[in-house]
């Protein structure tokens, strides 16, 4: 890893930022609305935690209660908090940060959201350590449900060696859910260490092909946008740096699964059964699957198992098997695809 990079971001978020408002883009903030019930959980978040919070929307999926997560880059503990609330007594947090100043914030209030939430002991943990480096933090394989990042990924200076420890603490059908700030080529070197350019979010934003390139070196042939849109560079500082540059706000989820690298027919139909809490009509899986309650969906056998073989299987009923191949999916946008346009495919396989 880059020592002088990391140093470089603690100092930006520890020392040069007091509040989120001196922030000079929103690149940093995922796109993603938050939702009615978690806007009312966030009323019960200290304001101290909330005003040293950094990253903006809430990039988490659906049917979390009793799960493990582990949240990367966790700062002042916003999100974790929220989460603590979402997975229940009987769920666990754990939020990993390398900036001391942030991590004081969030330890400091363990004790004001475990009163807040009703809980008999507190859910959460927080971890002094570098996302690259959970085995270092005492994070053990395949302990993990899920692993959620609110636009932290883009400041590790070894992206690689990151997704690798997320692959290796997620357990068989985790779920990595996050968002952050992707490029449409690579920054060029001599911007990668800008220290302004490293905090907003951009300096180290990836190329969508590498990115595409890596989760397909860990096995993960099949991954799903949830949503996209594109960051305007405001500041004219910024702007003279990387205008050329087309830098977008993502949310990815992927499943550690083994997943074909396109999407076959197997004849299989699914039904959303209705009953994950929050979602009594609807389930969107990613930008162009949504299911209506009791509605039966063609699916690949890709998604199938997206369905079945993690923690959604209880809220689904797939039907049918792989014991027919009928060749190539198509898997082609839905009516209810957000933000792609009709032809347009998503990176991972089922476009």
């Amino acid at each position: 890893m880059s020592q002088a990079t990391l140093e470089s971001v603690k100092s930006y978020y520890g020392k040069v930022l007091a509040t989120s408002a001196d922030l000079k883009t929103s690149a940093c903030c995922s796109i993603e609305a938050m939702p009615r019930h978690l806007s009312a959980v966030l009323q019960d978040i200290h304001p101290e935690v909330k005003e040293r919070f950094y990253g903006c929307g809430s990039p988490f999926p659906a049917a979390l209660e009793g799960r493990t997560v582990l949240d990367l880059g966790c700062g002042s503990g916003r999100d974790v908090y929220l989460l603590s609330k979402l997975v229940g007594p009987k769920g666990k947090v754990l939020g990993i940060d390398m900036t001391p100043e942030q991590l004081a914030i969030a330890e400091k209030h363990i004790a004001y959201h475990t009163d807040k939430f009703g809980y008999a002991a507190s859910n959460v943990q927080f971890l002094n350590g570098y996302i690259e480096d959970l085995k270092g933090a005492g994070i053990a394989d395949a302990s993990v449900d899920l692993v959620v990042s609110n636009c932290v990924t883009n400041l590790s200076p070894d992206k690689p060696r990151l997704f690798r420890e997320i692959w290796r603490v997620l357990k068989p059908g985790g779920e990595l859910y996050f968002s952050d700030v992707f490029a449409d080529r690579r920054v060029p070197k001599e911007h990668q260490t800008d220290p302004v350019l490293l905090g907003e979010c951009l300096g180290g934003a990836m190329y969508k092909e590498d990115f595409r390139r890596l989760m397909t070196e860990l096995g993960c042939h099949d991954f799903r946008i949830m949503s996209q849109s594109p960051i305007a560079l405001n500041d004219p500082g910024v702007t003279a740096k990387v205008g050329m540059i087309q830098f977008s706000s993502i949310t990815f989820r992927a499943f550690k699964l083994n997943l074909e690298d396109r999407c076959e027919d197997f004849g299989q139909v699914a039904y959303y059964q209705g009953t994950i809490p929050h979602h009594p009509h609807s389930f969107t899986l990613d930008d162009h699957h949504y299911f209506e309650t009791g509605k039966p969906m063609l699916v690949c056998g890709n998604t199938a198992d997206m369905l079945s073989k993690t923690a959604y299987a209880e809220y689904f009923r797939v039907v049918g098997d792989k014991s027919v191949h009928l060749g190539l999916f198509d898997c082609g946008p839905s009516p209810a695809s957000v933000g792609n346009s009709p032809g347009v495919c998503a990176p991972g396989a089922c476009c």
